[in-house]
């Protein structure tokens, strides 16, 4: 058969706004690992060059804000440079973001995925403000209002990218639909902080001592792994709970050409 079909692969919109999914810590971090260990080459490079642009952006922009002891003194200045990089740096974002749920549904990647999704960028960066915006606000209003958002909207980037969404209903939806089982994504991310905070202790520790380098290419190794497996896990997440719909051809279900329903 010539013709494209249209496949689902995990939850949907309709199931998540029920809750009738299910999630197990375990098996979502071991099926994040084995991921990882196959495919974090495109995830790190877009990373690398992500983090290339980023400190290119503040470099340009601290110059043009008066420098950098203006903008650690002045708000405004830092307020303004946290507002522009993320403008900048989300919509590239979006595409490692993306790489992870097409792991997830078992398609393979490359790092030019980065820049694959900037048609859209504007609506990814509107989300990724508001989203930072109300975090903000729900951690000054004592700190758990906030620890709720930054879980329950974590996967908005991808309703807007591969379900077309506007930030708003990505945003009422990701809160609609992980309020569900909201402690078992907690618990997933705490895991993979706490390995975050495993790795950097030795850098914490040698800082300061002829031992810094080893802390440093440590970390780095470290973060090399549990990096993309973030970005694997949150698309293991996304598929679990609100799915995918592949355009796929039989004859090459690995490429991520045309692969999105219309």
């Amino acid at each position: 058969m010539d013709k494209d079909s249209i496949v689902q692969i995990g939850g949907n919109i309709e199931s998540a706004l029920k809750g009738h999914y299910h999630l197990d810590v375990k098996n979502v971090l071991e099926e994040a690992w084995r991921l990882t260990r196959h495919s974090r080459g495109p995830i790190n490079g877009g990373l690398s060059l992500v983090f290339l642009l980023g400190m290119l952006v503040s470099l340009l922009l601290t110059q043009s804000l008066g420098g950098v002891e203006k903008v650690f003194d002045d708000p405004q200045a830092g307020l303004i440079l946290n507002i522009v990089i993320t403008l900048v740096l989300w919509p590239f974002i979006a595409g490692i973001e993306m790489m992870g749920v097409l792991h997830a549904v078992g398609l393979k990647t490359q790092t030019k995925l980065t820049f694959a999704f900037l048609r859209r960028g504007s609506w990814v960066a509107l989300c990724a403000l508001l989203t930072s915006l109300l975090i903000s606000i729900g951690l000054q209003l004592f700190i758990l209002p906030g620890i709720f958002l930054a879980v329950a909207l974590s996967l908005t980037i991808p309703l807007v990218v591969e379900k077309r969404m506007s930030p708003l209903n990505a945003i009422v939806l990701c809160v609609k639909a992980t309020r569900f089982q909201w402690f078992k994504l907690f618990s997933i991310y705490l895991a993979l902080m706490s390995v975050l905070m495993l790795i950097a202790l030795p850098l914490i520790l040698l800082a300061q001592s002829s031992m810094s380098i080893i802390a440093i290419v440590f970390f780095l190794f470290g973060l090399s792994y549990l990096a993309p497996m973030f970005y694997n896990t949150k698309g293991i997440l996304y598929r679990e709970i609100f799915g995918m719909k592949l355009k796929t051809a039989a004859a090459d279900v690995n490429s991520t050409d045309n692969i999105f329903s219309a």
